[in-house]
């Protein structure tokens, strides 16, 4: 690819979730101006599938969406993620890029290849910032990898709040003051005391410690499970109703597996898990995060979780195919598992009404558990 001229540029990232903050916070290390698209709305949506094959999963209108709303905002590049893999993501940055050719867009597009690793990654701030400054470069990817992680901690405390606040909403407030915390950071003093001042906000939130809370994993495809817009605000709503949940799939996760050299690694990541895990049922990688979802049932099990859901887009093959798994799994590991599928058309209504049934499930098999449980003769 044709390097970048050494200018100040305006950047563009699609959104999902809260990754915008780490892509925020390496492009000013490197001195180029982040855009920070609105947030994806119904308008979002309603550009994205206007211009999308009909067939096409979710993520992909939502991205093209962000990018149409983001050069017509006045920049220069739009930027994301790709795979060369099984996955169509391999074939989101072509097809984008054409049709904002043909919308008559200007704006250039330029993509980082997750199977690059982190050598890709220095190779892509060098080439969007015109900078060979690698020490610079490496600064910038650090404080974005420990924003990333610092953001998913707070995630982390904010659904263990969340599930037992006395007043509904108190926890997120929290959240999202850290998140504007986080932000601010220019150096990883700063990043470190924004994490300590958020962690210490959402645990200021008033709850009732002895509340009967239900837990979840959410897994499915990676967009979905961490984007507020795509899934309807599902951690807030089952927040709501008593329910802890546990992403399966990460930012940080992602990274562990895609960027982060093994020599910095702690423990097993998601993906070795995946193969450990999901062999009696899923032998290899059929593309997108199938393999990870089909473990992460088996892992669900392993923590005695009370349910696992499992989201995807619309037309998904590697999430369907994990699907048609499932129900074998849910007989052999007497797991309560949701699978839910989203798109432009999922109705809001018939959505809540099947996340309070499941989690009346869950409430009634953990109540019957309590009562065999209570049957069992102890011994002397």
């Amino acid at each position: 690819m044709k390097k970048i001229e050494n200018k100040k540029i305006k950047v563009a990232f699609p959104h999902m979730g809260t990754i915008y903050v780490a892509w925020e916070m390496a492009l000013k290390k490197m001195g180029v101006e982040p855009y920070i698209p609105p947030y994806t709305s119904k308008k979002t949506l309603s550009l994205g599938t206007k211009n999308s094959p009909e067939a096409i999963c979710l993520p992909y209108k939502l991205i093209l969406g962000n990018f149409i709303e983001a050069i017509e905002g006045g920049v220069d590049y739009v930027s994301m993620i790709a795979s060369p893999g099984i996955c169509r993501l391999g074939e989101y940055g072509r097809n984008i890029a054409q049709v904002l050719k043909e919308l008559g867009y200007k704006a250039n597009y330029i993509e980082l290849n997750l199977y690059d690793g982190f050598l890709g990654m220095i190779d892509y701030m060098s080439r969007i910032s015109g900078s060979k400054n690698y020490f610079k470069i490496l600064n910038a990817i650090y404080m974005a990898v420990r924003t990333v992680f610092a953001i998913d901690e707070l995630q982390s405390f904010l659904s263990y709040y969340r599930a037992r606040e006395i007043h509904i909403g108190d926890s997120e407030k929290a959240f999202n003051r850290a998140i504007n915390e986080i932000r601010k950071a220019n150096n990883m003093k700063e990043l470190r005391n924004a994490l300590k001042n958020g962690l210490k906000g959402i645990s200021s939130t008033e709850i009732d410690k002895n509340k009967d809370v239900l837990k979840v994993d959410l897994t499915g495809e990676i967009y979905i499970v961490n984007d507020e817009f795509s899934n309807q605000n599902m951690e807030r709503e089952l927040g709501a109703m008593g329910v802890q949940v546990r992403r399966s799939l990460t930012v940080s996760s992602f990274l562990k597996d895609a960027i982060i050299p093994k020599m910095f690694k702690k423990g097993e990541t998601h993906l070795e898990r995946a193969y450990r895990l999901a062999k009696p049922y899923l032998m290899r990688d059929i593309g997108g995060d199938a393999l990870e979802c089909v473990s992460d049932v088996l892992y669900a099990k392993e923590r005695n979780i009370d349910g696992l859901i499992h989201v995807s887009p619309f037309t998904c093959m590697p999430e369907i195919m994990s699907q048609n798994i499932f129900p074998k799994m849910r007989e052999d590991v007497n797991l309560p598992i949701l699978s839910l599928i989203m798109d432009e058309q999922t109705g809001r209504a018939g959505y809540i009404t099947r996340l309070e049934a499941f989690v009346d499930l869950m409430r009634r098999k953990k109540m019957k558990a309590k009562i065999e449980e209570n049957k069992t003769p102890q011994k002397v």
